[in-house]
């Protein structure tokens, strides 16, 4: 006779279908907050066409990087400069009910032994989340940022960015992508130089360097030298020799079709004291071309005023004519490298660069003509 078991039905969950990732709000904030050598600096935006409407921002000179180059640490003082500016941060993230947000610390983070301890001491203290990047992000944000700015004529495109602590240069070849589309494939880079499947044709990154001196550890290095225009001198001689291994140094030699776009503080002061500017105005700056003549015109303006003088010049300002001539100096350096007949002045840099690849991942630009 069989046994005959008694079978228990076994009740299997049923599905549970995946709840599809909320879309991001056409008009929620986001902020972008760099902390660089020299300076705290963040944007607060919301997306508008394929642009982006600035709703705040903050900028503090905090000298984080203050001689690290012969002390390798960052100091007790510089640490709570970065912090009290960072709390400030904070309240205004919070007041606006920023939920996304990207914020990167950069080469005084990098090179400082204690920088990983310092980026623990700022979550703690203030909640906020910082990352510290690598010289190539930090170049290829730069990049981004810049992309509003390419000429759809320019064929070779040499962006420099003139940071605190580094000074990244990257070489990009554009002649492969239709003129209509060259400033929208800047804009590609911002998932990395290599290109990806895509259906567009792409920028082409040469290659790029990122030189371990910048305002703020350029006038470190030479500090001892009491001469002006000799200090002006050796600091721009010994940017030039670092550049001898960046690959377009020998090969260029053609003019036409070719831009070199220039982001930082120093590039849009020298641009301010070309126009004469009582008080700083974006509009004005920000696309500007300058001559390498009208350039150096003003290098020698500013050699003539001195250190008291440019102390004393509102287009420098008090918080800048320490390290503008470092600053000039490498820009000199630069443009003696890469003749060109025009340089186009960005006002414009990482926190821009930032906020563009999360709003172009996040889908919320309008693709079109910039």
């Amino acid at each position: 006779m069989g046994v005959v078991a008694n079978l228990i039905p076994i009740k299997f969950p049923m599905p549970v279908e995946r709840l599809a990732p909320e879309p991001p709000d056409p008009v929620e904030p986001y902020a972008a907050l760099d902390l660089g050598t020299n300076s705290c600096r963040m944007l607060i935006a919301q997306p508008k066409g394929n642009q982006f409407h600035v709703i705040d921002s903050f900028s503090k000179p905090v000298q984080l990087g203050y001689r690290l180059e012969s002390r390798r640490n960052l100091s007790r003082g510089s640490m709570e400069r970065a912090l009290n500016a960072l709390r400030i941060c904070r309240m205004k993230l919070d007041r606006h009910g920023v939920r996304r947000m990207r914020l990167v610390a950069t080469e005084a983070c990098r090179q400082a032994t204690n920088g990983g301890e310092f980026l623990e001491l700022v979550r703690r203290e203030t909640g906020l989340q910082l990352e510290i990047i690598d010289p190539q992000e930090e170049a290829r944000l730069a990049v981004v940022s810049c992309a509003p700015l390419v000429s759809t004529r320019t064929r070779r495109l040499l962006v420099i960015d003139i940071g605190g602590g580094s000074t990244e240069l990257v070489w990009i070849d554009l002649t492969s992508v239709p003129h209509a589309d060259r400033p929208r494939a800047i804009m590609r880079l911002h998932s990395g130089f290599k290109p990806v499947n895509s259906p567009f044709p792409h920028a082409k990154v040469v290659d790029w360097k990122s030189v371990q001196l910048g305002v703020a550890t350029l006038c470190d290095k030479f500090g001892d030298v009491e001469d002006d225009a000799g200090k002006f001198a050796l600091m721009s001689c010994h940017f030039e020799e670092k550049l001898t291994d960046f690959m377009p140094y020998d090969e260029f030699h053609e003019r036409g079709g070719f831009q070199i776009i220039g982001t930082s503080g120093t590039v849009t002061t020298v641009a301010a004291s070309h126009l004469g500017l009582r008080r700083y105005d974006r509009n004005r700056i920000d696309g500007l071309r300058m001559t390498s003549d009208q350039i150096g015109r003003v290098i020698r303006a500013y050699l003539r005023l001195g250190p008291e003088g440019r102390r004393r010049d509102p287009r420098i300002g008090r918080d800048r004519h320490v390290l503008i001539m470092s600053g000039v100096a490498i820009l000199h350096a630069l443009l003696r490298t890469w003749p060109t007949d025009l340089l186009s002045v960005a006002d414009r840099g990482l926190r821009e660069g930032l906020l563009y690849a999360q709003m172009y991942a996040d889908g919320v630009l309008e693709d079109g003509p910039y």
